[in-house]
C-alpha cells in the first residue's frame, strides 16, 4: 500500500449532518499519478444527492466533489503527458477495469467491470471510499487526468467536467449540428451549458424553460428561440419539429409534452435525473417513430474534445464563486434554483 498524507477535506458524515472540515488521506503519487493542488471545484447537484444519500448508496463519511481543477505539484516516474506547473482537471471518473469492450471503445463511463467514481467509489489503491474534490489535492493517474486550455478561466473552466460533459456527450452522439434543431430543456447549470455547446455546433438551438424570467438569459447564452414550456400553444408550434432534445431536468415533469415534439426517428435524451420514476405514454413513442434515450458524462477522450472545443471557442461556464465554509448554505440555495448557474468553490478558502 502507498504511503499517504492527510489532507483537509469538507465532508458529510450522515444524511443530515452539514458538510464541515474533515481530515482524509491522499495517497502519495505512484509511477503513472498526478498530484493536483485542487484550486477549484464545481458544486454538481449530485453533490448533494451524495451528501444526503438521497439515492440510497452513499458512503459515510463523503467529500463530494467532481468537477476539479488545479495546478500539478508532482507526477509520478513514469508520467509524460503532465509536468509540475501545469493546469489539471480531474471529472466523475478516476480509473475503471480498462479492458472491457466499453473501455477499450473510449466510453469508460459505461465500464462493465466497473468504474472508479472520483467520490463514494471504490478506492483500490487505498481501500474504503474514494473522497472528491472538497479537498486540498487529489491525486489520479494521468490516464484519467485531463489538460486544460490555457485561455480559459480556471474557476470558470472547474464546471465543464461534469455540467459540460454531460451535454456534450449526447450532442455529439446524436450529431448536432448544422441543418439541426435541438432542444435544450431546462436552464441551469447543465441546461446552460448545453444551450452554449448546440448553438457554438451550428445547431438551430431552442430552449425550453418554465419560467419567463429565464428568456432573456436564453438567449443571451446562445439560443435562437426559448419556449416557455406551460404555454401550450407555444409547445404546439413545434409539434414533431426535432431531432434531438435534450432533458437536463432533475424534477419531475412531463415526457409525453416534450416527446411530442420529436420528429420521426428523433430523440429524447434524458441527462437529469428526477426524484421518482417518469410515466410515458407508450403512443408517444410509436406515433411516429422515436427514440427515448439516455446519457451518463462521458468517456476520457471525449471529456478532452470538449476541453479543446471549449478552448477553441472561449466557452466556459456562467458561474458563482464562493468560499468552502459556504457550501452548506450553497446546497440550499441550488434547491431553489438560486445560483447562475453553477457555485464553484474557491479552494485556496480551505487552505486559508
Amino acid at each position: 500500500m502507498p504511503s499517504t498524507t492527510p489532507t483537509r477535506a469538507y465532508a458529510a458524515q450522515s444524511p443530515t449532518s452539514p458538510l464541515a472540515p474533515h481530515a482524509i488521506e491522499r495517497r502519495a503519487p505512484l509511477a503513472s499519478d498526478v498530484e493536483i493542488d485542487i484550486l477549484f471545484c464545481g458544486v454538481c447537484h449530485s453533490d448533494l444527492h451524495f451528501a444526503r444519500n438521497e439515492w440510497g448508496f452513499t458512503q459515510y463519511p463523503v467529500v463530494p466533489g467532481h468537477e476539479i481543477l488545479g495546478r500539478v505539484t508532482r507526477v509520478g516516474a513514469k508520467v509524460t503527458k503532465f509536468k509540475v506547473g501545469d493546469l489539471a482537471s480531474v471529472g466523475c471518473l478516476v480509473d475503471s477495469c480498462r479492458a472491457c469492450a466499453h473501455c477499450k471503445g473510449g466510453l469508460e463511463q459505461y465500464c462493465t467491470g466497473g468504474a472508479t467514481f472520483t467520490y463514494n467509489g471504490e478506492d483500490k489503491h487505498l481501500g474504503g471510499m474514494t473522497f472528491g474534490g472538497y479537498s486540498e489535492k487529489v491525486v489520479v493517474d494521468e490516464a484519467f487526468t485531463l489538460k486544460v486550455p490555457a485561455n480559459l478561466d480556471p474557476a470558470a473552466a472547474a464546471p465543464l467536467l461534469c455540467a459540460g460533459i454531460t451535454t456534450w456527450s449526447p450532442l455529439k452522439h446524436w450529431k448536432a449540428g448544422p441543418g439541426k434543431k435541438v432542444g435544450i430543456v431546462g436552464l441551469g447549470g447543465l441546461g446552460h451549458m448545453g444551450v452554449k455547446f448546440a448553438r457554438a455546433l451550428g445547431a438551430h438551438t431552442v430552449l425550453f424553460t418554465t419560467s419567463p424570467g429565464k428568456v432573456a438569459d436564453g438567449l443571451r447564452l446562445g439560443a435562437h428561440e426559448v419556449v416557455i414550456s406551460k404555454d401550450e400553444a407555444a409547445m404546439a408550434k413545434h409539434a414533431s419539429s426535432f431531432d434531438l432534445i435534450v432533458d437536463t431536468v432533475s424534477a419531475d415533469h412531463s415526457l409525453d409534452a416534450l416527446m411530442a415534439l420529436v420528429k420521426l426517428d428523433g430523440t429524447m435524451c434524458m441527462v437529469g435525473v428526477p426524484p421518482n420514476p417518469q410515466q410515458i405514454a407508450a403512443f408517444s413513442v410509436i406515433l411516429p417513430r422515436r427514440n427515448l434515450a439516455g446519457s451518463c458524462i462521458g468517456g476520457i477522450a471525449e471529456t478532452q474534445e470538449m476541453l479543446d472545443f471549449c478552448g477553441t471557442h472561449g466557452i466556459a461556464c456562467d458561474i458563482e464563486r464562493i468560499r468552502m465554509d459556504q457550501i452548506n448554505e450553497a446546497y440550499e440555495r441550488m434547491l431553489k434554483s438560486d445560483v447562475k448557474y453553477r457555485f464553484v468553490i474557491d479552494m485556496g478558502s480551505l487552505k486559508s
